[in-house]
Parts: structure tokens; C-alpha cells; sequence
């Protein structure tokens, strides 16, 4: 399973994606989750990272869960693992 750095960076990957295709703002992400535009831009642009408090926020916002960021592989060898 992967680590919280490795979460964040596909978190980071999946908001770029939802930004560049428009379905999100830097500024109407920001202000769902209770953060900052300017933290949410440099963190788009790896200058910061987010706690993860910061990160729940996000998903939350979003309608996202740590499972979304989640290759099916390792959905399947999580589920093995029970």
C-alpha cells in the first residue's frame, strides 16, 4: 500500500487534472476546504505540501476518499490482506 507521499502526490495529480479540465478552481477548491488559493497554488506547484488535515479537507471538498487515489491493484491487495 502506498504512503501518505505517495497519496499527496496523486492527490496533487488528480486536482491538476480536475483544474486543467475545469471542473475545479484553484479558488472554489481553496475555499471548500477551508484553505487558502495561494496555498492551494503552491501546492499544485509542489513549492508546499499539504498536512494531512489539509489533504481530508481536500477530499472532502472534492467528494473524493484515499480509495480514489488507490490503483486497483492495490485495492486488491488490500481487500487479500483482511
Amino acid at each position: 500500500m502506498p504512503g501518505f507521499r505517495q497519496l499527496h502526490s496523486r492527490l496533487v495529480v488528480t486536482l491538476r487534472e480536475l483544474i486543467r479540465s475545469g471542473e475545479l478552481t484553484e479558488r472554489g477548491t481553496a475555499r471548500l476546504a477551508g484553505l487558502s488559493q495561494p496555498h492551494i497554488h503552491n501546492v499544485l506547484k509542489e513549492k508546499r505540501c499539504l498536512s494531512m488535515d489539509a489533504a481530508d479537507s481536500i477530499l472532502l471538498a472534492v467528494h473524493l476518499d484515499a480509495a480514489d487515489l488507490l490503483r486497483p491493484s492495490e485495492l486488491v491487495a488490500g481487500l487479500s490482506r483482511r
